[in-house]
């Protein structure tokens, strides 16, 4: 599809989910080359954020929250470990699950990822203003939380 094709689409006809997919993928692409430098992927860039907002945590919470498998999550992090930028230790109090923190080198990391988000973010938005920006936000947020509740909900029954 072309830009012009993409800028006369009725978007009463373009479900919602599509749009949400191609600014994903969109910004996937955008992430996986300017993060290659750093060493993580766009995906990687994810279970970063989770072990920062939430120090000593555990594979199954991560992957909860970033909505993926906990084998997806263990590949992860074991690539992360290797190249240094989380460590992982057994829980005490479980030992069955693994405490997962960053290291400095990981905290360094995502400073710099962040700095690359930011810059994919100015660029997307940069014809919105401070305000439409924040209602897109608020917006998101509501689906994304009516997403995950409707998948929970369908896997809880199942």
């Amino acid at each position: 599809m072309s830009f012009e094709e993409l800028e006369n689409i009725d978007t009463s006809k373009f479900p919602v989910g599509r749009l949400i997919s191609m600014i994903s993928k969109g910004q996937q692409i955008y992430l996986n080359h300017h993060l290659k430098d750093l060493g993580i992927n766009s995906s990687q860039l994810h279970l970063l954020f989770e072990i920062s907002n939430q120090s000593n945590i555990n594979q199954e919470k991560i992957a909860k929250r970033c909505n993926i498998n906990k084998g997806a999550v263990a590949r992860s992090i074991k690539k992360l470990e290797d190249n240094e930028l989380v460590i992982r230790e057994i829980d005490e109090a479980n030992r069955r699950q693994n405490k997962i923190s960053l290291t400095q080198k990981g905290k360094v990391v995502l400073n710099d990822s962040i700095e690359v988000l930011d810059k994919w973010e100015s660029e997307v938005f940069k014809n919105f203003s401070k305000e439409n920006k924040q209602l897109l936000n608020e917006s998101l947020k509501e689906v994304f939380i009516q997403a995950i509740e409707l998948n929970y909900g369908e896997t809880c029954n199942e």
